[in-house]
């Protein structure tokens, strides 16, 4: 009885072993065949323009109020980078903030990955109320006071379109993603993923205001792959590694 135990005990263990030997090897093997995808976004022409009341008002009933002129300092930040294709879901979920402060939403451009939260607190000395129509989430929080705050889940991935029923210049978007590689643009432009898996993918660019630009690229195994997008696209021209 007790060599029965002992060889149990010892078949057991050694099918540990094997089972964190393997592991090791499969996680050496995905880091030796992971690729890293470095780039950059040129924008040729200004795209960024006057804050303008948008049409969705006339489905709320609000007031259209007058723009304010504000233009963005720098293009590169109205940009989020991402990719699409297949690639696992992401590891984690965060819990970003888009704040109501001087009648606007700050930041302006939130990017989180899909499961996460956004906390909508309200630093303003007035009532708020946000809400979005877009597909991707639609939501209204209702009229709330200073120093309150509500939280929305986000599920889906897509861009949601974020506004306050009670001042109409207000505008704020939350681009939610599918998985961990996402980011948002360097002040030139320039955006680095680190461990993609080797494989074909579509490189999404979305600007605030001009929208979606995508570049199918390939990733070798273990190598390092460099890509351009253009935005706008010139004629003739086509986004390119």
């Amino acid at each position: 009885m007790l060599k029965t135990r002992v060889w149990r005990h010892l078949t057991m263990k050694g099918l540990f072993v094997i089972l964190a030997l393997t592991l090791s090897l499969n996680l050496v093997a995905t880091a030796s065949f992971a690729a890293e995808l470095s780039g950059r976004i040129v924008i040729t022409r200004k795209l960024s323009k006057k804050q303008v009341t948008l049409p969705v008002y006339q489905l709320r009933g609000a007031v259209p109020a007058a723009a304010d002129g504000t233009e963005s300092a720098n293009e590169f930040s109205n940009v989020v980078i991402f990719l699409e294709g297949q690639l696992p879901p992401p590891d984690k979920t965060v819990r970003a903030e888009l704040e109501q402060q001087g009648k606007r939403f700050e930041p302006q451009l939130v990017v989180i990955p899909v499961g996460s939260t956004v906390s909508f607190p309200n630093a303003d000395p007035i009532f708020h109320n946000v809400f979005s129509l877009s597909s991707a989430k639609k939501f209204d929080l209702g009229y709330y006071p200073a120093g309150q705050t509500r939280v929305v889940k986000f599920d889906e991935p897509g861009v949601v379109q974020v506004y306050c029923h009670l001042h109409p210049d207000m505008y704020g978007a939350i681009v939610v993603v599918p998985n961990r590689w996402y980011t948002k643009l360097a002040d030139d432009g320039a955006f680095t993923f680190h461990d993609v898996p080797p494989g074909d993918y579509r490189l999404v660019a979305w600007h605030m205001n001009a929208g979606f630009f995508r570049s199918e690229i390939h990733l070798p195994a273990a190598g390092a792959t460099d890509v351009v997008i253009t935005i706008p696209v010139r004629d003739g021209e086509h986004n390119h590694r």
